[in-house]
């Protein structure tokens, strides 16, 4: 990286500088996934305290440029994955074709009631009970989005005592020889709720990409699924196709 004198005397804070210098050598000279140097090492290096340098590092983070991991500290981001939303879209079989690992952690199982857009989506009525899992899908190790999924239990009785992990639409293949066929996707951004950030291991004021997804069975057009996906925005960018 090349040193370069800061602008002391002029109008431009130096944090907002120092984050344009920092943006510029990202660009020209780190890879992806690479560590920035500490702020110790960047803070002797421009002649500023370790408080300017975080707030310029902050500002590169909010912009989807960096990301910090705690305890390892602070890596340059891929650039946003295309995450094609088709009728047959899924999530392992996109990441495996950009050469990532995909995987999930499932995060919790219940039956519940049904209310309000689940019941109305899935054509149920008003209690009926349906089956809610939720997990936190990764690429390469990395949270990219955690998604609700909301399926009739009256259809699935046993998923939750046969369902593990893995792809759920495979899952739901192999098990009653359905395949599924997205319909609907409505697409939203919106500021993290509950512990979404935390999961998704990123800041509060950041926005997520919210998609409402509706899944049917390919030989009849019973609505068998209903998910709501929150993908974090800076690791993503969503192609529609129809």
């Amino acid at each position: 990286m090349s040193l370069v004198a800061l602008q002391r005397n002029g109008g431009e804070a130096i944090y907002s500088q120092i984050a344009k210098l920092l943006k510029e050598e990202i660009a020209s000279f780190l890879s992806p996934r690479e560590c920035l140097p500490s702020e110790n090492e960047l803070a002797e290096r421009f002649g500023v305290n370790r408080h300017t340098v975080r707030r310029a590092v902050e500002d590169l983070i909010a912009a989807g440029l960096l990301e910090r991991r705690h305890g390892k500290g602070t890596f340059v981001l891929d650039a946003p994955a295309d995450y094609v939303l088709g009728s047959g879209t899924r999530f392992t079989e996109t990441f495996e074709s950009l050469g990532k690992t995909a995987s999930n952690r499932i995060l919790r199982k219940l039956v519940i009631p049904a209310r309000g857009g689940v019941a109305t989506r899935l054509r149920l009525a008003e209690n009926d009970p349906v089956i809610w899992v939720e997990s936190l899908r990764l690429a390469d190790d990395r949270p990219v989005c955690v998604i609700s999924h909301f399926l009739p239990k009256r259809i699935f009785p046993y998923l939750l005592a046969e369902y593990h992990g893995g792809s759920l639409h495979e899952h739901l293949g192999v098990r009653h020889g359905l395949k599924l066929r997205r319909v609907e996707s409505l697409v939203s951004a919106a500021l993290p709720q509950g512990d979404d950030a935390s999961l998704l291991g990123m800041p509060q004021n950041q926005p997520v990409l919210r998609v409402k997804s509706v899944n049917v069975g390919e030989r009849d057009g019973t609505p068998l699924e209903y998910a709501l996906t929150r993908f974090r925005a800076d690791r993503i960018q969503l192609r529609i196709n129809p």
